[in-house]
């Protein structure tokens, strides 16, 4: 079993989905959590009770990504709380899809880049700032940076950018033993837009089709991944995009 004992990691956008079960694992697994909201403080205090019943030390900080003095702030707390930051996860994102380009507008445009771009590009920065040598970065994207989907141009877009930093960073910090990589999950049930059953039938079943393996992802499927870029067994694992996707062409 992988150990994260020792460990402190930050994980944004964890008050719930993705988020939630990479930080719980990485509790279970015996780090210490920065638990990351930006509204829904009832949902982050879901998730510290959960972590604290294993064991773990954790805290939760509400912080907006979009704002890169709120993402300072984060990392302050972290290292307020702990000494250090081995582990981050930039996580946090929005969604929005089903709608085409031409009607897409520039509100719409700039809150999705606002904290899918931006907030992961900055997240990133202080990582690489502030995480310990042989830490880990992660940056969790969407299938729809492999494969393009109608109606999701833009927020396929704005997950795009923090893949090339992906690229970039791995080379300017490999030579301290930190590896970045990116998590490129399909779509999650039970997560996002589907975290209701009956959301987006159409597309729900769209994407069914177009995967070998006949469902959707699991929030488990995307957290063994985190896993295994956190543990040591992804040492010499660096620059790297892993498909959590069953096989899907979409």
């Amino acid at each position: 079993m992988n150990s994260l004992q020792n460990k402190v990691a930050i994980i944004t956008g964890s008050g719930r989905g993705l988020g939630k079960a990479i930080a719980e694992r990485y509790a279970a697994l015996g780090a210490d959590i920065v638990l990351n909201y930006s509204r829904d403080k009832a949902s982050a205090d879901e998730v510290e009770s959960n972590i604290r019943s294993m064991g773990a030390k954790v805290i939760s900080v509400k912080a907006d990504v979009s704002k890169v003095s709120e993402i300072k702030y984060l990392f302050e707390e972290a290292k307020k709380a702990f000494g250090k930051i081995d582990i981050v996860v930039a996580n946090a994102g929005i969604e929005m899809v089903e709608t085409p380009v031409t009607e897409f507008t520039e509100e719409q445009f700039d809150r999705l880049f606002s904290i899918n771009t931006k907030g992961a590009y900055f997240t990133m920065q202080q990582a690489a700032l502030q995480v310990e040598d042989h830490g880990r970065i992660i940056y969790v994207a969407s299938s729809t940076t492999a494969f393009p989907v109608q109606g999701m141009a833009v927020y396929g877009g704005s997950k795009t950018t923090p893949r090339y930093l992906v690229d970039v960073l791995s080379k300017e910090i490999g030579h301290r033993g930190v590896t970045v990589n990116t998590i490129i999950p399909f779509a999650v049930d039970h997560s996002g837009i589907f975290a209701e059953e009956n959301s987006y039938p159409e597309l729900r079943k769209s994407l069914i089709d177009s995967c070998p393996m006949g469902r959707l992802a699991e929030v488990e499927d995307v957290a063994n991944i985190a896993e295994f870029f956190a543990s040591d067994l992804s040492s010499f694992v660096n620059g790297q995009h892993l498909l959590v996707n069953g096989g899907a062409n979409q």
